[in-house]
């Protein structure tokens, strides 16, 4: 359990409408929670882990978890929220990089994927993940990850717009399914080459629509 200091005593009694976190101070007990259910979710399943176990290791009361946490949907849309907004900060930076070349960036796309997969505690997409898990079609999450999937698709679009494709976003559809569908396989094919494998499909989908060179 979480050390309570004075202020924090003071902060349990005070009415609900006067315990406002400021924007401004992000709060480390806040943090603390989202980390811990950023581990616990994505190695469990968002079913599998209850609000008590997040409590317990974050070691925080439960007072100070609906402090911050309305509800379990609305920590697991933080979660989301928080690692889909790790890819698209990766992402912005290699589109800095790769700025006058869209090839570049197109592989990148399939190459953070490969690196992510490479690491011992990958277990897939966690949208697609969540997805699977909370199939209610008017649960956040089924838009969160509706709309990760169309962010990663018009980032695509654009590369192959480019690089001069007649239907960019077309193509750039296709390529997310690959990249959904190897976001699976990578966790689970025994075969060393699989990485080898998706990057060769991914690249040949593109070499095999881009117009000819003149």
């Amino acid at each position: 359990m979480e050390t309570m200091t004075q202020e924090q005593n003071l902060a349990e009694l005070l009415p609900t409408h006067r315990r406002t976190v400021s924007p401004e101070r992000p709060s480390a007990a806040r943090d603390r929670i989202l980390e811990t259910a950023n581990d616990l979710f994505y190695a469990h399943g968002l079913q599998a882990v209850g609000v008590d176990r997040i409590i317990t290791e974050a070691g925080v009361t439960r007072v100070t978890f609906y402090r911050h946490f309305g509800s379990k949907d609305e920590l697991v849309s933080a979660y989301l929220s928080q690692r889909g907004g790790r890819l698209r900060t990766r992402v912005a930076e290699a589109r800095e990089v790769y700025a006058l070349d869209p090839r570049g960036l197109l592989t990148f796309l399939a190459v953070t994927l490969m690196r992510d997969s490479e690491s011992a505690t990958y277990r897939g997409c966690e949208f697609v993940n969540a997805a699977a898990e909370m199939t209610r079609d008017d649960h956040p999450v089924q838009r969160q990850g509706i709309d990760q999937r169309k962010w990663l698709v018009d980032v695509a679009a654009e590369a192959l717009g480019a690089l001069g494709h007649p239907e960019p976003h077309r193509l750039a559809r296709k390529l997310m399914m690959l990249r959904t569908g190897a976001s699976m396989v990578l966790g689970l094919d025994p075969y060393e080459d699989t990485r080898e494998l998706f990057l060769e499909t991914w690249q040949a989908m593109i070499d095999a629509e881009l117009p000819p060179i003149r």
